[in-house]
């Protein structure tokens, strides 16, 4: 038996909640923050869910340019909503906790989201170039 392996053994902590940061420790701040933020987070749902359904519901919105818009605020819809929603909790609980399994998710999600944005922006700036630079005649 080695000494690394007798520390192994000794070792046995499991790291399985994070302590989240908040933007304030003051509490005359949490309260108008919490406000704010959820006032922005729902701005900016009922925007892009809007956006969505008028591209959905008109047939002359059907061409590339606004089925690439619709997917860009579907995608934005999804890259807000997976933040959001646990830093406004973070405003008003108390213990300000996350768990590994649950960081991860957030993580992951947030990561794929904003890949699938950059994606989606670069294929919309080709898109635009060519139908500027390269019309159909």
């Amino acid at each position: 038996v080695t000494f690394s392996e007798d520390m192994e053994k000794d070792n046995a902590t499991l790291l399985t909640e994070f302590v989240l940061r908040g933007l304030t420790q003051q509490p005359q701040w949490k309260l108008p923050l919490f406000l704010l933020f959820l006032a922005i987070y729902l701005m900016t749902l009922v925007g892009n869910l809007g956006l969505i359904s008028l591209i959905w519901n008109d047939p002359q919105l059907h061409i590339p340019m606004y089925l690439f818009l619709g997917n860009l605020a579907f995608v934005d819809t999804w890259l807000s909503s997976t933040v959001t929603p646990k830093m406004l909790m973070n405003f008003l609980d108390k213990s300000k906790m996350i768990s590994l399994p649950q960081c991860m998710i957030q993580f992951f999600s947030f990561a794929i989201s904003v890949t699938t944005e950059c994606f989606l922006l670069a294929a919309m700036a080709y898109d635009r170039y060519v139908a500027i630079c390269q019309p159909l005649l």
